[in-house]
């Protein structure tokens, strides 16, 4: 524990602004300051304590990925009594979505205490919600299950968690395009390529074509993104007779 407090204590060069930061952040002190530091440190330091594991925040974001499962799941279970798993498991990804963790790391701006060699500005947009899960990762070794779920409760369930919302949020446009497609025996293609143009970051663009027509075009910082971004373009195109089959 030593050798990662003084490892971590020379990289973080702000440690009173941090504490501070931080501490306005949680709503709380933390005991255990390590904690955090560590969930704000990017693998690009290439920290490593004295047995050689790394030191950043990637297994505090697997952590606390499973506290906000645990947390959210507990607390949809006791709302809706008449919901089945299947419809359990559908809200709670609505609420866990890479989407919404992303903008809530973002409203949080936790990027901003992050140590880290990579610029901010080449950062791609998970980083926000990754840090969001580091960060209660941390909060749940720190001081417990019961504070995590305060916090979690504060920052995500009472300012967003709406039932009524909820569930007639679309968590993929793509896989709801595909299924409406394929429903109406139409034809679809999503024809990706490079397109870096003058960004320093790598794009990808994507032409999406139903029916041999294209229907919406998009580009992003990877195939994925691109493709679900056409999709929700392409979606509020065909609004009324998709919205049809989910009536």
């Amino acid at each position: 524990m030593k050798n990662i407090r003084n490892i971590l204590n020379s990289r973080f060069k702000r440690n009173g602004n941090f504490f501070m930061e931080l501490t306005q952040i949680l709503g709380f002190k933390p005991k255990n300051i390590l904690y955090f530091k560590k969930a704000f440190t990017h693998r690009s330091m290439n920290l490593k304590d004295a047995e050689g594991n790394a030191i950043n925040y990637e297994r505090l974001e697997f952590l606390g990925d499973a506290m906000l499962s645990a947390v959210i799941a507990s607390h949809l279970y006791q709302e809706v009594p008449s919901g089945d798993e299947g419809y359990l498991t559908k809200m709670r990804s609505k609420v866990v979505s890479r989407e919404h963790l992303n903008e809530l790391g973002k409203e949080l701006n936790l990027i901003k205490l992050v140590e880290s060699k990579i610029p901010q500005g080449q950062f791609g947009d998970n980083i926000h919600g990754n840090l969001f899960e580091a960060l209660v990762g941390a909060i749940f070794l720190d001081k417990g299950y019961k504070h995590c779920e305060k916090f979690i409760f504060k920052r995500v369930i009472i300012p967003y968690v709406d039932i009524e919302k909820l569930e007639g949020k679309v968590i993929s446009y793509k896989s709801l395009l595909i299924e409406w497609c394929q429903k109406e025996k139409k034809t679809f293609n999503y024809n990706v390529y490079d397109d870096t143009g003058n960004d320093d970051v790598r794009h990808f663009a994507v032409k999406l074509s139903i029916d041999n027509k294209i229907v919406a075009k998009a580009r992003a910082t990877s195939k994925k993104k691109a493709e679900e971004k056409a999709s929700k373009r392409a979606f509020f195109a065909f609004q009324n007779k998709i919205s049809k089959m989910l009536e």
